[in-house]
């Protein structure tokens, strides 16, 4: 069971700027609790001792916030940032060096036995608050967007984003893993959200232009309100001339 904890202290200290000493990451990290605990789990779940294997989940998740089936497969690196919310299905499969980030959820959508729950490949990263439901494959390198819900299969090397999840953009599958974007998904990736942007920046350009516009209106119509007062002077004096020449 901690013959992969060296690789699991390496994996937070690479992906995890907060990280200073091995001893905070493993007194400190419910990440990492929650991985040991579930390798414990795990061991008893394929040994037959269901109840055991549920017993361990259940208090990992009590102790960390982070709910993992005991038949769950998961990957060497495996990295858990802040962690809390996480549920990870009994048929889910998570490959090496993935990072998922709070309120993860990897889940079923159908009650019926069997394959129900995601395959992530290698160096998947999924942002907080996803959702990744269904027997689906989420392709190595791939990155899913914070609070996305991903229903479809997603290619090795993809961005995807929204509800429902959407393909962004798709790169070179196994990106090094110390390359990943935190969160799942950078500003500049998201062509929906760019197009916002772009009318927004628009929009604050016509309103200047419409300020402009209307400051010259003003100073219009003050002009032809001293054109007119002008024209009145003048009349009435002309008027008065007239009046003193009678």
């Amino acid at each position: 069971m901690f013959k992969h904890l060296r690789e699991d202290i390496s994996a937070v200290f690479a992906r995890d700027p907060a990280a200073r000493t091995g001893f905070e990451v493993l007194t400190l990290y419910p990440g990492v609790h929650a991985l040991l605990l579930h390798r414990l789990a795990n061991r008893f779940w394929r040994r037959g001792f269901k109840w055991l294997g549920r017993f361990v989940s259940h208090t990992a998740r009590w102790l960390t916030g982070i709910e993992i089936h005991p038949g769950a497969t998961i990957g060497r690196r495996f990295f858990i940032d802040h962690g809390m919310g996480v549920v990870i299905g009994e048929t889910a499969e998570i490959g090496d060096d993935c990072t998922v980030y709070h309120g993860v959820t990897l889940g079923g959508t159908t009650w019926n036995k069997g394959k129900r729950h995601p395959t992530l490949g290698k160096g998947v990263v999924v942002g907080a608050g996803a959702k990744i439901l269904g027997p689906i494959t989420i392709g190595d390198g791939a990155k899913i967007g914070s609070n996305a819900v991903v229903v479809k299969n997603v290619p090795a090397g993809a961005t995807a984003v929204g509800i429902p999840a959407r393909i962004t953009a798709e790169e070179p599958a196994h990106p090094p893993v110390e390359a990943f974007s935190q969160y799942g998904v950078s500003s500049d990736e998201d062509p929906l959200a760019n197009t916002v942007t772009g009318l927004s920046a628009h929009t604050s350009e016509i309103d200047h232009k419409l300020a402009d516009l209307e400051a010259g209106i003003a100073e219009l119509q003050r002009r032809l309100q001293e054109t007119r007062v002008q024209q009145q002077e003048k009349r009435a004096a002309e008027v008065t001339q007239i009046r003193q020449v009678k």
